[in-house]
């Protein structure tokens, strides 16, 4: 049976705990006719209509070994020099990361984005979001590229923008338009920025925000400044454990489900919140449970717990620090005497962590190998193909963001930039 027929199999019999694979990291073109996002955590996760495909990668790029691709980025790098500059998130594999010339969390991107105006071409590895935020922030003669346009979220699926509207539509009934005796609003809506351009457009014209999981905490402040309450979306982990740490009552944080009436709450639970949820995910976050930090304390007495706040607010408890990326990243580079981590997040991350600090014993919460299947997508094939087709003077896969929406996504973007994460 090949990768592709268990991948099948699996979607088939809806086994989402007995079929996750690191398959995609072979060779991710073997699975972009698929229906789902391919090997790895949202392999069940059904791609919305609509959503970018990618096409046929050449034959040249899928046979090509990998000491060859590597050269072949590298010349095409050089034949580029100042007009290029990648980008390459936390969650990409090695072999993609080697060659970045900025590493970072979503936030950190977004600012280095902006910190090459004179540069061409930005080739965004990292999902289809993050390089509509580049996009969005850079000059309008920029191009911005995503090597393989089948690297979505399924996160940021959650949420679209019909449903979205709808909610708002439903809360504004309820709420009303009048701000209260301090001037603020009846509710501001926050996007995570695993979200489509739509949706920070939403969030732009009505007077809210993006975060990310580095400044939500800051830009929740921000909000609440603003707003009597916050509609928090697309994910609900992040909004419970960050406005539970600043010490909103888990009480007053009902979910939103757009496929019910007023989300599946009372009118008396809404007009009592302070934040709601929107029922959204991240399939890597959620596969880390309480009894795999019971087993890592067992094995590993005195362990180092953490983990990212995209988890269940029941591990983010029992961990001994939740925290973006970058926090996970500096926490580790910070400790001085050899240490015991255990890490809860995405798995190239926490491989890289291991290799980067040897003296460390650093592993992975989930004892099941299972990559983030839309990072994955990002392959050597995809970024030597994407960069060669630049030095013949064409451009393949650019993401443009529709100037309709550019203009109110940008103000919401502006705000999360200004919004300096704590610490």
């Amino acid at each position: 049976m090949t990768a592709l027929d268990t991948v099948i199999r699996g979607i088939t019999n809806g086994a989402a705990g007995e079929v996750c694979t690191p398959d995609l990291a072979k060779g991710p073109w073997e699975f972009d006719t698929m229906p789902g996002y391919g090997p790895g955590s949202s392999m069940l996760d059904v791609i919305p209509t609509g959503s970018p495909r990618q096409g046929a990668l050449p034959a040249e790029y899928r046979d090509a070994p990998d000491a060859e691709l590597h050269e072949r980025i590298r010349a095409a790098k050089a034949a580029l020099g100042d007009r290029l500059v990648i980008l390459g998130h936390f969650y990409q594999r090695d072999e993609v990361v080697e060659h970045a010339d900025f590493l970072g969390d979503s936030f950190q991107l977004a600012n280095a984005a902006l910190t090459k105006p004179d540069t061409e071409y930005i080739v965004f590895c990292g999902v289809h979001f993050m390089a509509e935020t580049a996009d969005i922030l850079a000059r309008d003669e920029q191009r911005v590229i995503l090597p393989n346009l089948a690297a979505g979220c399924s996160m940021a699926d959650m949420a679209d923008i019909d449903s979205v509207e709808a909610a708002w539509e439903e809360l504004t009934a309820l709420y009303g338009s009048s701000p209260d005796a301090d001037g603020r609003a009846p509710v501001i809506p926050v996007t995570y920025m695993n979200s489509s351009a739509a949706l920070k457009a939403f969030c732009g014209r009505n007077g809210g925000i993006v975060c990310t999981s580095s400044n939500a905490a800051a830009v929740l402040e921000w909000a609440f400044e603003r707003g009597q309450r916050v509609l928090f979306f697309p994910d609900q982990h992040l909004g419970r454990n960050t406005a539970k740490a600043m010490g909103v009552p888990v009480s007053r944080m009902p979910m939103w489900n757009p496929r019910k009436a007023l989300g599946g709450s009372t009118a008396a639970e809404l007009l009592d919140a302070q934040v709601i949820l929107w029922h959204g995910f991240c399939s890597v976050h959620k596969r880390f449970t309480p009894q795999q930090i019971e087993a890592a304390r067992a094995s590993h007495p005195g362990v180092r717990v953490i983990v990212h706040p995209e988890c269940p607010m029941e591990v983010v408890d029992a961990a001994d620090e939740a925290g973006s990326t970058d926090h996970i990243r500096r926490a580790v580079a910070g400790a001085t005497e050899p240490s015991v981590f255990a890490i809860g997040t995405e798995i190239n991350m926490v491989n890289r962590l291991a290799a980067e600090h040897p003296q460390h014993t650093i592993f992975c919460l989930d004892p099941v190998i299972c990559p983030c299947s839309t990072m994955y997508r990002i392959h050597p094939g995809y970024l030597a193909w994407v960069l060669e087709e630049l030095v013949a003077g064409r451009i393949v896969n650019e993401i443009v963001v529709d100037a309709s929406v550019q203009a109110d996504a940008r103000v919401a973007l502006e705000r999360m930039l200004a919004a300096k994460p704590r610490g």
